[in-house]
């Protein structure tokens, strides 16, 4: 199904893509292409990844906001840049500046991951941290701009961010020109808008398939409205596609040239992010998992040989060992259990021992003797367990409750 829109859409061409091309030669690398076995044989066709968690800042952004910021005026680079980011546009606008010799100031929120913050500064950046949100953090940045003179560069509402973000469609049917589907996250559209360009003006037969979380899915509402509408109080893991409001620049290519737009859980991205790390070898944060949780969601839905585009990796640590968590509990490998148990000398010893029979690992005790809601002689015992998949959780549970034990959750 294809949707159209009679939105006004900035001329983005494949000339201005084949242009940002030559322009990001020596500038971004020409990332890998990486087969996976396990979803080729999920879904009955060759699948590659492309491995853009693997660019230079760790993500595609470096792309556009090179080409954007390269395209300014002597006066506008005099007086610098300014932009507004939790992560992987504020890394790619502070390496794009530095190679071009422009001061960028970067606004942060307070609450941005600290790997982030310090790799944004490392690259040459100004950085400031304003605001709990990203909409904060975006307003202070474009009143910095109107104040100071210095030119705002968007992360995704901008032709040439477009035209930048489109190079990757062109290496991916350089890499892969046998390509029936492309598979890309969205959230303001950039990178989807950018790779339909390219990849539509070559290969009209391809199918672009763009993906969304399913607490920030903005454009379904929007494709069906013809404009762009505001989710309010987009909610997800995945950061580098929690936007609220589709970009108006590349709605409308979008709404032109991309296919279809999926939407997937948060158990489907935290699964997807799992099996890259164990089956791939490939640290990718949620986001860039996206495309990987489609597949895993409906894997006949998708003809190939499927190219799926890993947008980025850069996954704060500590969301990382949550994300895996939630990925192992989403696929039955990871369990946790509250029970109550008689508070008595070796009680919790016989409890692990009934674990130990069932052969489940525990991985955290957390042991609870004083609270309104327990007995005299009761404790409450809340346990995480790595278990073997779904059929384990069931036979765990089952002994627990054959030896006497009540689960309260």
């Amino acid at each position: 199904m294809s949707y159209r829109t009679a939105a006004p859409v900035a001329p983005v061409t494949l000339d201005d893509v084949r242009g940002a091309q030559k322009m990001l030669s020596g500038v971004a690398r020409v990332t890998a292409m990486e087969g996976s076995r396990h979803l080729s044989q999920l879904v009955g066709a060759p699948v590659h990844l492309k491995c853009e968690n693997l660019q230079r800042t760790g993500s595609f952004k470096l792309r556009g906001a090179y080409v954007r910021i390269a395209g300014l005026l002597p006066e506008q680079r005099a007086a610098g840049v300014v932009a507004a980011s939790a992560g992987n546009h504020a890394q790619g606008v502070a390496l794009a500046s530095s190679l071009l010799g422009v001061h960028a100031t970067v606004f942060m929120p307070k609450g941005a991951p600290l790997p982030k913050i310090s790799a944004t500064r490392d690259y040459g950046a100004e950085v400031r941290l304003h605001g709990q949100v990203v909409d904060e953090t975006l307003a202070a940045a474009q009143e910095y701009a109107e104040r100071t003179g210095a030119v705002f560069i968007h992360p995704f509402d901008h032709p040439d961010v477009i035209a930048g973000q489109g190079t990757v469609g062109l290496e991916i049917l350089e890499q892969c020109p046998e390509v029936r589907t492309v598979v890309v996250g969205i959230g303001g559209g950039g990178l989807a808008a950018g790779i339909a360009v390219a990849v539509k003006a070559l290969r009209p037969d391809v199918r672009i398939v763009g993906v969304q979380a399913e607490g920030a899915a903005a454009y379904p509402p929007s494709l069906a409205a013809g404009r762009p509408v505001a989710v309010e109080h987009p909610s997800t893991m995945a950061d580098g596609i929690k936007v609220g409001r589709p970009g108006d620049v590349p709605f409308g290519i979008v709404g032109d040239l991309v296919d279809e737009v999926r939407t997937v859980s948060e158990d489907e991205l935290s699964t997807a992010l799992l099996l890259c790390l164990e089956r791939a070898k490939l640290v990718v944060e949620p986001a860039g998992a996206s495309p990987v949780a489609a597949l895993l969601s409906e894997p006949g839905a998708f003809a190939g040989p499927v190219v799926a585009v890993l947008s980025g990796g850069n996954v704060d640590p500590v969301l990382m060992q949550g994300v895996l968590r939630h990925g192992m509990a989403a696929q039955g490998r990871y369990l946790a259990v509250r029970l109550r148990l008689t508070d008595r000398p070796g009680a919790l010893a016989t409890l692990l021992g009934v674990l130990s029979v069932v052969d489940a690992n525990v991985v955290d005790v957390s042991h609870v003797r004083t609270d309104p809601r327990l007995g005299l002689t009761e404790a409450e015992v809340e346990l995480h367990l790595e278990t073997k998949g779904p059929e384990h959780c069931v036979e765990v549970g089952r002994a627990l409750r054959e030896a006497g034990y009540p689960v309260i959750g």
